[in-house]
């Protein structure tokens, strides 16, 4: 699945512009083997903090694995079928990617799981089930002249399904769901969703902890490439800042930044741009912690801010709060949205969507975003009814935006607790010193 922030990576690196994406491949981070000396003293001054990572454990994946299974009985799905991506790393720590050739983990509501191979791929795959809850789980391989669907098939037959309610995982090809469906009709095909998101959407401490280190990682980050900013800087050395800087905290991270009316733009501009005194500056994404994110916006003035750059701040601080304030468990979805909107609408920058012109957050763990969505209207109807609970986390985002001048927006990441909620990151505590003094 393609997330906004592999996305802008894409296209800016596409365009041999801005936007910096710092791969892990190999173990090691672009400006993890930089010299000290070399950096700009803010950034050569951070330390590793990867050995605060504690991993997800086997012990922990068989659990998620018995509460899909729960789900799927409240669900009426007698099986779900997990393609490569996200859920499937999330219930198997296997990280699979998708191809045209089927990879699948089939989980029953009863019975054992089975995974669905390439033939010239069973020993890859047989590596990494070693090492997860699957170890002895039953390997179908199918050869490049045989269909893998008929393989899902005969496994849930062989467990005792033969008809009934088969979910297949929301990102998975559309010809994969299709096919399983012409193989066997007396199944019927349905979304996988309620039981992948049923699961992912609430997090336990373990999880809500490497996604508070990822935030505090992406924090020391902007912090360390703030004190390393001089005028004249362009959108390319500063990203070079910040791959240095998670280099040295040992993360994989990503950052796009945006200056001065470019700011204006919610996802930015690939147009090359230049900080100046004066001008408005915006950061935005953040870093994975073993597979869990972090989503953080600082916008801040290099020098001093106008009259109207601080009141606009001031603004969206309030309504960053407000939001806050309105989140705790039983509160319908679209209420935070609502809280964070009425503070923008109602100091002058309304109505609706024509300068807060996205919805105040989304869910966030392993993706950066994820169900459920903190908006009017949820475009994912089986979120309708959904309020929020505790362990759920959000992004707390709301911005205003003025096209042909600037743009302000404060992203932090919301915990939602047994009785309100929490900020993973201190606040940004103003507009030209957005770490404090």
């Amino acid at each position: 699945m393609v997330s906004r922030r592999s996305f802008m990576w894409l296209t800016g690196a596409a365009a041999g512009l801005s936007v910096t994406r710092v791969s892990a491949q190999r173990g090691r981070s672009p400006g993890s083997d930089v010299a000290p000396g070399a950096l700009a003293p803010s950034i050569a001054a951070l330390t590793s903090m990867r050995d605060r990572a504690r991993p997800i454990t086997a012990d922990e994946r068989r659990a998620r694995i018995e509460r899909a299974r729960k789900i799927m009985g409240e669900q009426h799905i007698d099986a779900i079928v997990l393609a490569g991506g996200t859920s499937l790393l999330y219930f198997t720590g296997i990280r699979w990617g998708n191809s045209e050739r089927l990879f699948a983990v089939v989980i029953p509501k009863t019975g054992n799981p089975y995974v669905v191979c390439p033939g010239f791929e069973e020993d890859r795959a047989r590596e990494q089930l070693a090492l997860g809850p699957l170890v002895h789980t039953d390997v179908a391989v199918w050869q490049e002249d045989e269909s893998p669907f008929e393989r899902v098939v005969q496994g849930l037959k062989d467990r005792g399904i033969g008809a009934g309610r088969v979910g297949v995982e929301e990102t998975a090809k559309f010809v994969f769901a299709d096919s399983i469906a012409a193989a066997a009709p007396a199944l019927h095909v349905t979304s996988a969703t309620p039981v992948t998101a049923g699961c992912r959407m609430i997090k336990d401490a373990h999880e809500v902890a490497l996604m508070r280190l990822a935030c505090e990682a992406t924090l020391n980050c902007y912090e360390a490439v703030f004190k390393a900013l001089k005028p004249g800087m362009t959108q390319n050395q500063v990203t070079s800042l910040i791959a240095a800087a998670y280099g040295r905290l040992g993360f994989p991270g990503f950052a796009s930044v945006q200056v001065g009316e470019y700011t204006a733009l919610p996802h930015g501009s690939i147009t090359p741009q230049t900080i100046r005194e004066g001008t408005i500056i915006m950061i935005d994404d953040g870093c994975t912690v073993e597979g869990y994110q972090s989503d953080i916006t600082r916008t801040f003035v290099l020098g001093r801010a106008t009259d109207k750059m601080k009141r606009v701040f001031d603004i969206v601080h309030q309504a960053q709060t407000a939001a806050l304030n309105a989140a705790r468990p039983g509160v319908a979805l679209e209420a935070i949205d609502a809280a964070g909107r009425k503070v923008v609408v109602d100091g002058g920058y309304g109505p609706g969507y024509k300068y807060f012109s996205h919805r105040l957050g989304h869910g966030m763990g392993m993706d950066g975003h994820e169900w459920p969505y903190l908006v009017k209207n949820n475009m994912y109807g089986w979120e309708k009814a959904l309020k929020l609970q505790p362990g759920m986390v959000f992004s707390d985002e709301p911005g205003i935006y003025i096209r042909g001048e600037f743009g302000v927006r404060l992203e932090d990441d919301m915990h939602i607790t047994a009785d309100g909620a929490e900020l993973l990151t201190p606040q940004s505590p103003s507009i030209e010193s957005p770490f404090g003094a």
